[in-house]
């Protein structure tokens, strides 16, 4: 497809980028919880040792308040924002961005956090009462922000996946506010609880899949101890670590996937849509080619006759995300009712150009790099497999 006939597919077809975050506010926390617990609540303070806001949550210094927010920073990694002042408006202010994706060609986004996500192990320090309400605190936070424009901005909650009970609830109580899907782990085990293929998690899987909201594994996203976060932290000091700890990160998606079809959930579920987030497609077809060719060659499909081949499990309910890749494009219409697109805004690694990024937009991403993508693959891949997921109108 020729880059002016891509154009003229993006005038007919929305865009949705299924990955974007919010920068959580200093006062998310402080304005929203009981007095009672305001001396304990997740807070935005100086550090002098590294000059830098930093997020305190139980006692204990997290990330940088403005480092998730590197988008069209002045300066290239290691320099970020040291401020929250100093982050990209768009990160925090729905106004500003919704007239980013105006500018960008993005018309509705899905959100995800940043602090309640990769910084979890922080959480866990604090009592079980004050651990739910920061969730439920931030879950009205993302479903106010939304608010703004409803028809372009999709909430995921976050849950107390550590109390099934209070999960079941807080589900219940989020998607009657709006949100359309759940932000989920899927290495619990790394934070002491049972895997995901575990019998323990079927009340809380079996009410998703009940009230018909897409569970999405978000790369870092209750899987990492605090331990390991800040491993990962001090080695992206360099940019050359940088870019590889980044790389690899992506990759992490690949135990999920796994996970989901070897432990049997996509079998014990066959309803429910599994995203995985900011991991990229490449990886896909070759990893469901080895998944098919090991099932089929170690005895597991003799020895287990009620299951499908794993590339049957992930064609029927599980989902990759596509942004910056471009080698790798003629394999998208191997898995194209599988695949969504995703800017990642405003993390650094997101399409977003600026001084800090060789970057393009979404739009010209888009058109540069899906110039030879048939118009009815494209729009499955731009539009109409996030409405499936998100359960929005299709264009």
């Amino acid at each position: 497809m020729e880059s002016s006939r891509v154009q003229s597919v993006l005038e007919r077809v929305p865009v949705v980028d299924i990955d974007s975050h919010i920068l959580e506010p200093p006062d998310l926390w402080t304005s929203r919880l009981p007095a009672k617990w305001l001396d304990q609540a997740p807070t935005v303070v100086a550090d002098e040792a590294t000059g830098q806001e930093r997020w305190n949550i139980g006692g204990h210094f997290a990330i940088g308040a403005a480092t998730y927010a590197s988008a069209e920073w002045r300066e290239f990694w290691p320099s970020r924002p040291t401020l929250f002042q100093q982050a990209t408006r768009g990160a925090w202010d729905p106004e500003v961005r919704l007239q980013w994706m105006d500018r960008v060609g993005v018309a509705r986004q899905v959100l995800y956090p940043n602090i309640l996500g990769f910084h979890i192990a922080n959480f866990l320090l604090m009592d079980e009462p004050l651990r739910l309400a920061c969730v439920q605190a931030y879950n009205d936070f993302q479903a106010e922000f939304a608010a703004t424009n409803p028809d372009r901005l999709i909430p995921l909650c976050y849950l107390p996946w550590w109390d099934l009970d209070a999960s079941v609830k807080e589900l219940e109580r989020c998607v009657g506010m709006g949100h359309k899907g759940v932000n989920f782990g899927s290495e619990f085990e790394k934070l002491g609880f049972p895997r995901l293929r575990d019998d323990h998690w079927h009340p809380l899987l079996t009410a998703m899949e009940d009230m018909g909201v897409s569970v999405n594994f978000h790369i870092g996203f209750g899987s990492k101890t605090e331990e390991e976060m800040r491993s990962a932290t001090s080695l992206m000091q360099d940019s050359l670590d940088m870019a590889k700890t980044t790389a690899l990160f992506m990759l992490g998606n690949a135990t999920c996937i796994a996970e989901l079809i070897f432990g049997r959930i996509c079998h014990r579920y066959p309803t429910l849509k599994f995203v995985s987030v900011e991991s990229g497609y490449g990886f896909i077809p070759y990893l469901i080619e080895a998944f098919d060719w090991q099932f089929i060659n170690t005895g597991a499909q003799a020895n287990h006759p009620d299951m499908m081949l794993p590339s049957d499990y992930f064609r029927r309910q599980i989902y990759a995300s596509f942004w910056f890749e471009r080698q790798l494009v003629p394999l998208l219409d191997i898995y194209a009712d599988n695949v969504m697109f995703e800017t990642d805004y405003p993390h650094s690694t997101s399409l977003s150009p600026g001084n800090n990024s060789h970057a393009k937009s979404a739009r010209d991403t888009i058109i540069e790099n899906l110039g030879t993508v048939p118009e009815p693959v494209l729009r499955k891949i731009l539009h109409d497999n996030a409405a499936k997921v998100y359960g929005f109108a299709s264009a």
